[in-house]
């Protein structure tokens, strides 16, 4: 996929996350670090360069989130936006269902906090 269309990704995952009464409030006010932290990290992760783990160390993706508190709710949320992110590349079809199980598979390891079922609403 490249650089470029990580780049395309992560652009329209944050104009998401921006928005979203969910997420927005688990980010810091200024999400340009979120941003190329993601952007280094997907590319590192699917193959390229290694700048991600050169200037942060391991990525630790379970650890790195434990301080937020992540439930159902904002896993969904997280997951709506990154869908509609991989789907507007408008990649191919095999390349589409890779980015979406890995991020299904991804988001759903890093929920932390479970609510009783009345709070899920």
């Amino acid at each position: 996929m490249g650089e470029e269309g990580f780049q395309r990704l992560v652009d329209d995952f944050y104009a998401g996350v921006a928005e979203d009464p969910v997420l927005r409030p688990l980010y810091p006010p200024d999400l340009s670090a979120s941003k190329d932290h993601l952007r280094l990290f997907l590319i590192q992760y699917w193959g390229g360069p290694t700048t991600y783990s050169d200037q942060r160390g391991h990525p630790r993706l379970r650890l790195r989130h434990m301080p937020f508190a992540i439930g159902q709710r904002e896993r969904d949320a997280w997951f709506r936006h990154m869908s509609a992110a991989v789907r507007a590349l408008d990649t191919r079809p095999e390349i589409e269902a890779q980015l979406l199980d890995y991020f299904e598979a991804a988001s759903l390891g890093l929920i932390n906090r479970v609510e009783p079922p009345a709070a899920r609403r």
